[in-house]
């Protein structure tokens, strides 16, 4: 397999769900730290302006977005799989919700003052007041969850979960699935805000199952400097395109800009490289990284012509 380079910080719940994936897979990969908040001018350098973490790198090709990036390792390594037959669908679904609903109700959850003071303890009011600032634009088209709203709306969810789970050993029986990832990376920032995580302690089928999932590990790593992943980049040439099946009219070649939809909406500008039907992706052209390829989903992203 070729190298697999992992652009994260440690404490970037969705980073904690692939490093889990990775674990689970067996997988050995490279690690680089980002900043956790912008300007991140080497991971610029590669993504054109797309700011989330993860982002994993495969030599040229720069892949965006967990839902993604969970796909591109299943392809390169399908056992154990991610989505099993005859559950795929039902799995992916569910880890879309998870991405999305029940993240959004355990960050303001987490995110009240006790949990803040304990994500926070020892860190420069300086460095919490430039942090915030960074993720008050980051989410600016998010409407905002109180946190009594969202600790209600957070219990509602573990106790279906709860239920869910039962006395199997994961959502969709005796193997692990994307869902389980998905849910598991909100449940682990919870865990990170020291007293609001006593939430957790009324649910024990979901505590054990957490256990099963964290003792998947994080694979075996070493560790890569930015500047380093970017000459990996500038050495490489990304794969072929994975075709035109575009449903917007544009055409291999045209200038574009993609974007999320939700959080981080940074655009990235370059020429349609390819459009397949669970990804778009993106040619482009850095001083450093030379000509990379950025890929990202369709779910959570915009295409349109460069104006």
């Amino acid at each position: 397999m070729k190298q697999l380079i992992l652009h994260h910080y440690p404490m970037s719940p969705f980073a904690e769900k692939i490093r889990l994936i990775f674990g689970f897979k067996g997988l050995q990969w490279s690690s680089v730290i980002i900043p956790n908040m912008m300007p991140k001018p080497d991971l610029t350098a590669l993504t054109g302006g797309y700011r989330k973490s993860p982002v994993m790198q495969i030599g040229a090709d720069i892949y965006c977005d967990t839902a993604l990036i969970a796909e591109v390792i299943e392809a390169n390594m399908p056992c154990p799989a991610l989505y099993p037959s005859g559950i795929a669908a039902a799995s992916r679904t569910l880890a879309q919700w998870a991405d999305s609903t029940l993240f959004w109700t355990a960050v303001p959850y987490t995110l009240q003052p006790a949990g803040l003071a304990a994500l926070f303890e020892g860190v420069p009011a300086e460095t919490i007041t430039a942090f915030a600032a960074d993720r008050n634009a980051f989410r600016a088209n998010l409407p905002r969850m109180r946190p009594a709203d969202a600790t209600t709306a957070f219990t509602l969810y573990l106790e279906r979960l709860e239920e869910m789970i039962g006395e199997q050993d994961f959502f969709f029986g005796p193997a692990a699935s994307i869902a389980d990832f998905s849910i598991y990376h909100s449940l682990w920032f919870v865990r990170r805000g020291g007293p609001v995580a006593k939430i957790l302690d009324s649910f024990p089928a979901i505590q054990a199952w957490s256990e099963r999932l964290s003792a998947f590990g994080h694979g075996t790593l070493d560790k890569l400097s930015s500047g380093a992943a970017i000459s990996v980049a500038h050495d490489a040439a990304a794969e072929p395109s994975v075709g035109s099946s575009d449903s917007h009219g544009i055409t291999l070649g045209e200038k574009v800009i993609v974007s999320a939809t939700d959080t981080g909406t940074e655009q990235i500008e370059g020429t349609l490289y390819g459009a397949a039907k669970n990804r778009i992706s993106i040619a482009r052209e850095d001083p450093r990284a030379g000509q990379v390829v950025v890929h990202v989903p369709r779910l959570g992203f915009e295409l349109r012509r460069a104006s």
